[in-house]
Order: C-alpha cells, then sequence, then structure tokens
C-alpha cells in the first residue's frame, strides 16, 4: 500500500536523520582530544550551531509545504543537503569550519522535519495517526542511538573524520527513494480555516490556537532537557562514572533503542486507546509520563551505584520516549489541514528555539564554570516544567 510504503521510507529517513545528528555526540572527547575543540561551550556550539539554521530555515520550508508545493522533492532536496553536510566534516580542519559543516546540516533537515509528519497525517486516518507517528518517531532514539555505537565505533577503529562519512554517505540513497513517493492529498484533521491556503498568515493564528499552543511550550521545556541529555549522556557517563569511552557510546545507544521502542510504542499506542474514552488522552499521556520521569532523571545523575544510576536512567528515558507520539499527534490534529506543514514549522522553530538550542551550550558553560556532574542537572529541571505544562493543557481542554 502507497501510504504503508510512503512510513517506511519516511521512517528510516528519520532514522539516518537522527544518526547523522547525534554522531557528533558519539565524538566529542576525541574532537576535544584532537585540539580542534577546546572547551565544553564550544562543543555544546556544535549542536546549538545545527539547531540554529534547522529552525531558521523550518518556518521557510512549512510555507513551501502548505502553499502547494509538491512535497517529495522537498523531501529528497532536504535529505541529499545534509547527507552532503555531513560527509564534508570529516574534511574540516579547524573548528569553524565544522560548525558551519554541522550548521548546514540543518538546511537540509529543515526540508524534511517540517514536510514528513504533515504527509503522514494525511496519509492515515485518524484512528490509526497515532500508532504511524509512534511508528515514525521510533526512529529518533534508534538514529540517535546509532549516532552514538556507529560514531563509537568507527571514531575508535578510525578516528572521527571516518565517522562523520560513514554517516552522511548513506543518505544519497534515501534522497532517491524519497523522489519516488507519492504525494497525499491534503485532507482530514481539524476543518480547514479560512484563508488557509496562504501559508504564511498561518502562523499568526497558530499563535492562537490555545491547544496547539500550550502543547508546543511543554514540548520545547521537554526539548531542553532531552536535547542536553542525548548530546551530554556519553560525557558524562566517561568523566564522571568513569566508563571507558568506546563503552560509554554502546551503553548509552543500547538504552536509548531499548527505551525508545518501548516507550514510544507504548506511548502511541496507549494514546490510541484512551482517545475514545478520555479528553485530551494524548496530552494526559505525555503530561503524567513525563512527571513521573523527573525524579528518576535526578536518580541517574546523582546515584553512583552503577545498578541504581542505569536502572534509573533505563525507567526515565522509557517514561520519556512515551510522550512522542501523542504530542505530535496533537500538534498535527489541532490545526487546520492546509495548516499542518506551518503548524510542524512553527513547533519546530519554537522548540528548538527554547530547547535544544540553548541546552547543549548552557549545560556546557555550566560544565566548563563547575563540572559536568553539576551542569547536567538542569535537565530534571526541564522534564519537571515540560510535564507541568502538558498536564495543565490537558485539565484545561475543552473537548
Amino acid at each position: 500500500m502507497p501510504a504503508r510504503r510512503a512510513l517506511l521510507v519516511l521512517t528510516l529517513v528519520n532514522l539516518l536523520n537522527y544518526l547523522d545528528r547525534f554522531v557528533v555526540s558519539a565524538l566529542v572527547e576525541s574532537l576535544r582530544a584532537s585540539g580542534l575543540v577546546t572547551s565544553d561551550a564550544a562543543l555544546g556550539a556544535l549542536m546549538t550551531g545545527f539547531v540554529v539554521v534547522y529552525m531558521l530555515a523550518s518556518p521557510l520550508f512549512g510555507a513551501l509545504a502548505d502553499g502547494g508545493r509538491a512535497r517529495p522533492p522537498l523531501l529528497a532536496v532536504g535529505v541529499a543537503l545534509w547527507s552532503v553536510a555531513t560527509a564534508l566534516s570529516a574534511f574540516v580542519g579547524s573548528y569553524w569550519q565544522l560548525l558551519v559543516a554541522r550548521a548546514a546540516v540543518g538546511v537540509g533537515e529543515a526540508a524534511y522535519g517540517t514536510v514528513a509528519p504533515a504527509m503522514i497525517a494525511d496519509a492515515e486516518p485518524e484512528a490509526r495517526r497515532g500508532r504511524a507517528f509512534a511508528i515514525f518517531y521510533a526512529a529518533i532514539p534508534v538514529g540517535s542511538a546509532l549516532g552514538y555505537v556507529v560514531g563509537g565505533l568507527v571514531d575508535h577503529a578510525a578516528g572521527w573524520r571516518a565517522a562523520f562519512l560513514v554517516a552522511g554517505v548513506p543518505g544519497v540513497l534515501l534522497a532517491w527513494a524519497c523522489l519516488r513517493l507519492g504525494d497525499p492529498p491534503r485532507t482530514g484533521g481539524a476543518a480547514s480555516a479560512p484563508g488557509a491556503s496562504g501559508a504564511l498568515a498561518a502562523y499568526p493564528r497558530l499563535l492562537r490556537n490555545r491547544p496547539y499552543a500550550l502543547t508546543v511550550l511543554g514540548y520545547a521545556a521537554y526539548t531542553f532537557a532531552l536535547g542536553g541529555m542525548a548530546f551530554w549522556l556519553p560525557a558524562f557517563l566517561e568523566r564522571v562514572r568513569g566508563v571507558p569511552r568506546a563503552q560509554a557510546t554502546i551503553v548509552s545507544g543500547g538504552i536509548l533503542v531499548a527505551t525508545g521502542f518501548a516507550g514510544t510504542f507504548a506511548g502511541g499506542y496507549l494514546a490510541d486507546l484512551l482517545r475514545p474514552r478520555l479528553r485530551a488522552a494524548d496530552l494526559w499521556v505525555s503530561g503524567l509520563a513525563t512527571l513521573a520521569a523527573a525524579p528518576l532523571v535526578v536518580a541517574a545523575f546523582l546515584a553512583h551505584d552503577r545498578a541504581a544510576w542505569l536502572a534509573a536512567l533505563v525507567a526515565a528515558e522509557l517514561l520519556l520516549f512515551a510522550s512522542t507520539g501523542p504530542v505530535n499527534t496533537v500538534i498535527v490534529g489541532a490545526v487546520a489541514p492546509g495548516e499542518r506543514g506551518a503548524a510542524v514549522a512553527l513547533s519546530i522553530f519554537s522548540i528548538h528555539a527554547f530547547g535544544d538550542v540553548p541546552s547543549p551550550w548552557l549545560i556546557g558553560r555550566l560544565s566548563d564554570a563547575t563540572t559536568l556532574a553539576t551542569g547536567v542537572l538542569l535537565v530534571p529541571v526541564a522534564v519537571l516544567l515540560a510535564g507541568a505544562v502538558w498536564i495543565f493543557a490537558a485539565a484545561s481542554a475543552r473537548h
């Protein structure tokens, strides 16, 4: 079926998306040892630079997608751009060249990140949308984990430059696969708003959409937490917990794969199950799971016994990933069909501007001033805030 084929291709691209994004996290200590990067703040800025470009380019691609442009070519261009930028990171000769190359990855990912969720929402009926998003977003932890594991193993065997090449080259084949996808009709979901065909005009309306705005606000705090933790976890395990470098990336990746798969699927299926019976089921699932994760994140960073911090980390990530499908279901379901690309684009801009743009850099700055063990304590504060905002949004929902 065309919808199933599209979901498969888009999920594979999402996996590569996060592999390319997080391969640099596996290379943090090697980049610092090479002399190319000299501080934790500069290391955090590699992720921040990428996300700044990503969030700034997203509204443009959202407007192009909602303005009637064929979406598969936009996807293909995006995948090709970020893959080339990742591969070029292998040839840099200075920190600033590396920063520019990583930032350029954001242009390509903006094209894909805004278009793919809207295409899935248009291709899938509402009754299956939560499960479709669960499959699509399960690629996030798997791709992130592969970034850790592939990056760490290739770095150990052949150096950090080879790791960037291995991460970037496969995107060419997936760009070709995107070109061969059909473009589903823009149908389903909330009723179309007047003037929805004016793509840029959708952004002010979205800001006045209370369910959408509250969902994105909580998502920003969640992204601050998850982005900061994802970037710094391998370095934290090596420096603070004494885990050897290669093992630190494998532990981080293994936990991410297991909890990401289980948490994302469980959250998506639970929300689909509760939606006919519970008002704002998606937000309740997200909010309660995220609140429950907050004390576990604290324990993961403060406990010194290996079994204790491992168990806390696994449980925390399992609960955090439960919100991935439900939150994105709310984002595309709370808006008119003709505004879905804009809704995803504005969400991307907002969650990164207030989320993982500042968090890797802020944690790095706090680490430079104190220790990394102190810097990562910003994460559970953001987790608690995200859960509280989503619970408030669920409690105040009218339908």
